[in-house]
């Protein structure tokens, strides 16, 4: 028995040693490895890397573009057809006719020349400075006067004839001739007149553009001064109303100026018959020279200046058209008004449309020829101081110097027209 629980403890501790050395060898420390000595390596140099640069925000200027033209405005206009003027009367008496014509024969507020006026080959006989009439008086027979007899009465029958003559030495007109018939019925009394022909034609405008983007232009406008006039017709005694402007795009603010202005029958500055109704650098002679009420409005705006101009016809002129050429100038508003730079008008006195009144004191430094020309030294230039013109400069940009300061000019021609100009019914 002892025997048998000793062979079995022995074989308990041999299982136990087995047991132990199976614990302890898994865990057994490992010696490491040696380290592997590692070779240095040459690295090459990095060249250095370019990439192209981009703007984070892309660039939005560009050249800017020619400036369009403003639309053309529906404008309210009705053009009025003139009246006919009651200036005639004839008291038809017992041995004799008598007539009476108002010196304002054509109802425009022009009175005529007595002079021009006839009752056949006879002149007036008589006038009233209060009524401002001219009186005629004429037996029945005489004055070249003609006999009709018709089934009810007799009727004499005489020819009133006006021939205008120029106004002043100029060599326009403001009124028209005419002949009106005057009749003395017996016992009936009336008069007759003719009827005025309406000419038919599309009239233009011309514009011309200076440089550094300046635009000059001449339009014709309404009464009101608010539109363009769509109508390009007028008649005698009207008034013309012309509005110069200057557009000025990119640039500094300008004041514009009519130097000189002439009409003519054709589209030609330098062709007769000529009648330069502005000239000495922005004299506006018509009023001195006719007695019209032609004259510069006041100037609303420095870019722009405005004038009103009688409605005339050329003496023995029969197409009754009138083209207008202007000679316009615009300078910097900084630069003062002086006696070339100017808008002057003549109404018992010259006044400037600026105010500046002393910068007319020039205007009538020289005498005025037949054609409108100022015979003064200050009145050349362009247009010359003699008869015959020498045409005018160029669209551009003039440079002058004058003491202590440089005026810089921008100037440009400008043609308007056909303008016809109708004539007033009498009756």
């Amino acid at each position: 028995m002892l025997m048998k629980c000793s062979a079995v403890c022995l074989v308990a501790l041999a299982c136990l040693g087995s047991f132990c050395d199976a614990q302890w060898g898994g865990s057994r420390f490992q010696k490491p490895a040696a380290p592997v000595r590692q070779e240095p390596s040459k690295q090459m140099p990095q060249q250095p890397q370019q990439s192209k640069q981009n703007f984070e925000t892309p660039l939005t200027w560009t050249y800017p573009e020619d400036p369009k033209p403003e639309p053309q405005a529906e404008v309210p206009f009705e053009l009025r057809q003139p009246a006919p003027a009651a200036t005639v009367t004839v008291e038809c008496r017992e041995i004799d006719a008598r007539v009476v014509v108002k010196k304002d024969m054509f109802g425009i507020g022009q009175f005529i020349e007595p002079s021009g006026l006839t009752l056949g080959a006879c002149g007036a006989t008589g006038h009233d400075t209060a009524e401002q009439v001219l009186i005629f008086e004429s037996e029945l027979h005489d004055c070249g006067s003609s006999l009709m007899m018709t089934e009810d009465s007799l009727i004499y029958t005489f020819t009133l004839n006006y021939s205008p003559q120029p106004l002043g030495s100029s060599q326009v007109v403001r009124t028209s001739g005419a002949a009106v018939i005057v009749e003395c019925h017996y016992p009936r009394k009336h008069n007759v007149s003719s009827l005025p022909l309406d000419p038919l034609w599309i009239p233009f405008s011309a514009v011309k553009v200076a440089e550094e983007f300046l635009y000059f232009t001449l339009r014709l406008m309404t009464d009101d001064w608010q539109y363009e006039r769509p109508s390009y017709q007028y008649f005698l005694g009207d008034m013309i109303n012309i509005e110069a402007t200057v557009k000025q795009f990119f640039h500094t603010p300008l004041r514009v100026y009519v130097d000189n202005c002439v009409a003519n029958l054709v589209p030609d500055a330098n062709s007769n018959p000529r009648y330069a109704f502005i000239e000495n650098h922005g004299c506006l002679v018509d009023a001195r020279v006719t007695g019209s009420d032609s004259k510069f409005m006041v100037r609303s705006a420095e870019n722009k200046i405005q004038f009103q101009l009688e409605a005339f016809r050329f003496q023995n002129a029969d197409s009754g058209l009138l083209y207008i050429t202007c000679h316009l100038k615009a300078t910097s508003t900084a630069y003062a008004i002086d006696n070339e730079h100017r808008a002057c008008s003549y109404t018992g006195g010259w006044k400037e449309a600026s105010g500046a009144h002393a910068a007319c004191g020039s205007c009538d430094s020289g005498s005025f020829d037949t054609s409108g020309h100022s015979n003064s030294g200050g009145g050349g230039g362009a247009w010359g101081s003699s008869g015959t013109s020498t045409g005018l400069s160029s669209p551009g940009r003039k440079i002058r110097d004058v003491p202590q300061t440089e005026v810089n000019e921008w100037e440009a021609e400008v043609i308007l027209g056909p303008i016809p100009i109708g004539e007033k019914v009498v009756a």
